[in-house]
């Protein structure tokens, strides 16, 4: 029991990699172990695009010059949207306020500050080359399916992050790359009926760069939770 609780306790999203190789095996394992997550009448929703070597640098590649050409160009960034709302169209608090503050706490460790486009366009650029990671993996869900597959789907999702803790590896899920959907379907062969729900970086987190101290904070159960009696 321990064990796990340590896995969940020390996932964390990793924004710098080493080059150190992961191999099949394990991915097959971690895999494996995250298809172990519920869904609804055991529909298993989940799907998986594994790319390494120069598969990854040519998606990469491509990714990161829409995302540079967006920046030269703010009009081409209605060329590229992703398969659905992450986030809400109109942000309010409590949420609004977490989300700047994970912003501004990354960046100010970062020594970016508010209004350096230049900087943020860099940083926020690595999430187009899985932040260095050898393995990068989309997820893909048929877009017939309802709501309540994608509870299904986040439940494999954190099976993936704590299983890959377990065979002491790191992950970054990224929401980031699906507003480039129409370049990552077509890319990975993937079918019309599919939806990227999200991306994923995974290997050996590199543990001399400064963007790995950064921890988020959560908030207390104590403040979450209402007990009824």
């Amino acid at each position: 029991m321990n064990s796990v609780a340590d896995a969940i306790q020390s996932r964390m999203s990793v924004r710098a990699f080493t080059k150190e190789p992961v191999s099949k095996e394990q991915i097959l394992k971690i895999l494996n172990l995250s298809a172990r997550a519920p869904s609804g009448t055991n529909t298993q929703p989940w799907k998986a695009y594994v790319l390494e070597g120069a598969k990854l640098e040519g998606l990469c590649k491509q990714v990161c010059d829409a995302y540079d050409s967006i920046a030269a160009n703010p009009e081409l960034e209605k060329e590229y949207q992703p398969g659905y709302d992450y986030y809400p169209s109109k942000w309010f608090s409590p949420y609004i306020d977490r989300r700047r503050e994970n912003g501004w706490s990354l960046y100010g460790l970062l020594g970016i500050t508010k209004g350096d486009k230049d900087k943020m366009h860099a940083q926020h650029r690595k999430n187009f080359q899985f932040f260095g990671a050898p393995v990068g993996i989309f997820f893909t869900i048929d877009k017939e399916l309802g709501r309540g597959s994608m509870l299904d789907y986040g439940m494999f999702l954190q099976n993936f992050m704590v299983a890959a803790k377990g065979e002491g590896l790191d992950t970054c899920p990224q929401a980031a790359w699906n507003a480039y959907t129409k370049i990552i379907l077509p890319f990975i062969g993937a079918q019309d009926h599919e939806m990227l729900v999200c991306g994923m970086a995974l290997g050996y987190a590199d543990k001399q760069e400064i963007v790995n101290t950064f921890r988020t904070p959560r908030v207390t159960a104590e403040e979450f939770t209402t007990w009824l009696a």
